[in-house]
């Protein structure tokens, strides 16, 4: 056969799926019978495998082997597996011990594979596809995704104002009405206020007038029901709360309150005003804010919110005085933090009324004038009233009496009146003192009232000590020593102390005294560089060496000034080339000039004025210029040791300008007692103001130069004193006067020349001629 005509190609084997539903309850249950077109003698045995027979979950299927009937098992649960896939096959090629499932990586459903055999377990057809289809039922309710669902929404909101979404799902087949799910509410109170949309679970506002004052919470019992609101349900909660808005003013509780506080205390709570608000508390829409609208002009109280009670607390923030206003009557207004709804009326009892009494009570004492300041003139004499210093005693409306202390008066220096509060000087106030603090004292005065218990006050009194210009300028130093020749070398620097303060003090004013012109020849004073304590002395013409004593007047600057004729002992000295002294004449133009006949002048000279005039003011002019040949200077210096009966002089360091009024003398009863007079006369100091201007004139023979060689001696005082003469010597100009004082011999003296000397010594010779 060349050529086979065409062939007819057995069909495959072919079986339809197969449905059964879930939850089938007859068991076994026959689902279908396969038979194979190749039948073989002593028949065809039939196999299956794959899911729900050989494979988890096993035992739910199975197949007569001889047959072909393939039976259900078990309940099917479509929500584990909705279909299952058993594969069959016929013929000799293998054993169904040697088959392997065959499972397909694409199939989105477990295989279940029917294998058809010979009796020799050879294969008799391909493997085919059994497709069982579990049927769904509705076995599962709808659950909500969570058992209570929360919102919020504002009071007073609009209808249709959405809250919240309730959602649930089922497990049923979606594409049947089994998990066909609707919402509905079933309890939310007395009046239905909130509406659900059946198919998407969205809960809002039904009516107006949710009110959260009314009612601030909403509980609503939702249902979820399948079979599109017919067949199975469940439940859940929907919470709703309401938020609160400002649609409640705060109101007091009453009209008027009434409080008392005690005059002047300050920081303290007088009292409370009570106020209610129906928004929620501790929310800015219940919170209250007070206000003092009348009757507190000076500021005295003020109104905080207690932020627990929601109440409004006055306090006094300044001092009351009972005695100038004893009750306030104040008006407070009370308002939110936040402001009221506009569609909200003000409410009349947002003012209130509150009415403070002021009680009286025991003050203490006020000194007005704290500190008070005064100004003394130092040395103010003891007893001086100085100031008044009186407290006040604020009780207007008691009767009470103040008293006064000292409390602090650390120099003992004031005494005060108990009663009056005079406060007067103890004893001088004087500058300087240790408890001056920058020129002021500081005391303390306690002024105490007579109330149970007593109160008392402490007043500060600060007293300035003016400076007084009591103190004239003292030179400084006393003495020097310059070159004689005018220019280089030829000045002194001088300069000034004063005791008094500012500005009693410098600047000083040196000058050569007024009262000797002729000065001004030979010496000048100039201000050195500006300074306000120095100046410079000046020598205008060559002056002989030796010791010069020029007259100064320094001044002051105070208020009255103050001025003092003082004495400058100068040492004109033999200059150098470099205008400096050469060596060693300096000690001899100071140690020439011990003594000299001007000596025996000052002593003659305050012998006749205590005899005669008996002017204690009157003094001995200065030595003449020096004569080194008249005396023996040790033998005036020592007389008792060359005279036996001459007695041991006596020196005082006496000022020249002292004041100290010289008291009138005995005179001496026989001529040997004038040696003892005079030594006594001269141990009175002499004041520089009755010395006789014709002494210092330039030139004259009374010189300053013995006065200057006396008080550069270092044996006698370094101040213009009275020197004492006890021995001069022989050769002097005025021998026959040395005889007064010489008692070298035991015989009567004889003083018959006195009379020869003139009318000023007449008086001399009737006493001893």
């Amino acid at each position: 056969r060349q050529h086979e005509g065409p062939r007819r190609v057995k069909r495959a084997w072919v079986i339809p799926p197969i449905s059964v539903s879930e939850n089938h309850k007859r068991i076994p249950h026959l689902l279908v019978q396969i038979k194979s077109d190749k039948q073989q003698p002593g028949g065809v045995i039939y196999s299956i495998k794959g899911p729900g027979v050989d494979e988890e979950p096993l035992g739910i299927f199975s197949i007569d082997k001889f047959s072909g009937k393939v039976f259900l098992n078990a309940m099917l649960d479509r929500e584990e597996n909705d279909r299952y896939r058993v594969r069959m096959l016929l013929g000799a090629t293998a054993s169904p011990r040697g088959l392997q499932p065959d499972h397909d990586p694409t199939a989105l459903h477990p295989q279940l594979k029917a294998f058809a055999l010979d009796l020799g377990g050879v294969t008799l057809e391909d493997p085919t596809d059994l497709e069982i289809i579990v049927v769904d039922q509705n076995d599962n309710r709808p659950l909500f995704r969570q058992d209570v669902f929360t919102g919020r929404v504002v009071e007073g909101a609009e209808p249709g104002t959405c809250v919240m979404t309730v959602d649930a799902t089922d497990a049923d087949d979606p594409d049947t009405d089994n998990a066909a799910l609707r919402y509905s509410i079933l309890h939310q109170g007395a009046v239905e206020m909130f509406s659900i949309n059946a198919t998407t679970g969205e809960i809002c506002t039904a009516r107006p007038g949710l009110d959260r004052e009314i009612m601030g919470v909403y509980n609503l019992t939702v249902q979820a029901a399948d079979m599109s609101g017919d067949g199975l349900t469940t439940t859940a909660m929907a919470v709703i709360y309401l938020e609160d808005i400002n649609d409640n003013p705060p109101e007091f509780t009453k009209e008027e309150f009434s409080m008392e506080v005690e005059e002047q205390a300050v920081g303290v709570d007088v009292g409370k005003v009570f106020v209610h608000d129906k928004d929620l508390a501790g929310s800015p829409s219940w919170l209250a804010k007070f206000t003092i609208l009348e009757g507190d002009p000076e500021g005295a109280f003020a109104i905080r919110t207690d932020p627990h009670t929601n109440d409004g607390v006055l306090s006094v923030v300044k001092p009351l005085d009972h005695e100038v206003r004893d009750r306030f009557e104040l008006t407070v207004s009370v308002q939110n933090e936040r402001p009221l709804e506009p569609s909200v009326p003000a409410s009349p009892r947002a003012l209130a009324t509150v009415r403070v009494k002021v009680r009286d009570v025991n003050e203490a004492p006020v000194f007005r004038d704290n500190p008070r300041r005064i100004s003394v003139l130092e040395g103010t004499a003891p007893g001086t009233a100085i100031t008044t210093y009186t407290a006040s005693d604020p009780d207007t409306h008691q009767i009470q009496s103040i008293s006064y202390a000292l409390l602090y008066d650390p120099a003992d220096w004031l005494r005060l009146d108990p009663h009056s509060g005079t406060v007067r000087t103890k004893r001088e106030l004087l500058h300087p003192s240790a408890f001056l603090q920058g020129g002021w004292y500081i005391a303390l005065l306690l002024a105490r009232d007579d109330a149970e218990p007593p109160l008392s006050a402490t007043g500060t009194l600060s007293i300035e000590i003016l400076e007084v210009n009591d103190h004239a300028p003292q030179l400084q130093p006393p003495a020097g020593v310059l070159c004689g020749r005018p220019g280089r070398g030829g000045t002194l620097l001088l300069g000034a102390t004063d005791d008094d303060r500012p500005p009693h003090g410098a600047p000083f004013h040196f000058q050569l005294s007024p009262q000797h012109p002729q000065l001004a020849r030979n010496w000048s004073i100039a201000r050195f560089n500006g300074e306000l304590t120095h100046a410079v002395l000046a020598v205008l013409a060559e002056l002989p060496e030796g010791p010069y004593s020029l007259p100064l007047l320094l001044r002051d600057s105070g208020t009255p000034p103050r001025e003092q004729q003082q004495l400058l002992n100068v040492s004109v000295c033999r200059c150098g080339r470099d205008g400096t002294c050469l060596d060693g004449v300096l000690a001899a133009a100071t140690a020439g000039a011990g003594i000299t006949l001007g000596a025996l002048m000052i002593i003659l000279g305050s012998t006749i004025l205590l005899l005669g005039e008996r002017d204690p003011h009157n003094s001995i002019p200065p030595p003449w210029h020096p004569s080194s040949d008249a005396y023996d200077i040790n033998q005036l210096r020592h007389p008792e040791l060359f005279s036996p009966r001459a007695k041991p002089p006596l020196r005082r360091d006496a000022p020249l300008t002292s004041g100290t009024p010289l008291a009138p003398r005995k005179l001496p009863s026989s001529p040997s007692d004038i040696e003892d007079f005079i030594n006594e006369v001269g141990q009175s100091p002499a004041p520089l103001s009755s010395v006789p201007h014709r002494c210092w004139a330039d030139g004259d023979p009374l010189s300053l130069q013995g006065l200057e060689a006396a008080d550069s001696d270092p044996s006698v005082p370094p101040y213009d004193t009275a020197l004492i003469y006890d021995y001069e010597g022989s050769g002097s100009v005025a021998s026959p006067l040395s005889s007064i004082v010489s008692s070298l011999t035991d015989e009567d003296q004889d003083y018959d020349y006195l009379s020869e000397w003139g009318p000023r010594f007449r008086r001399l010779a009737d006493l001893y001629g």
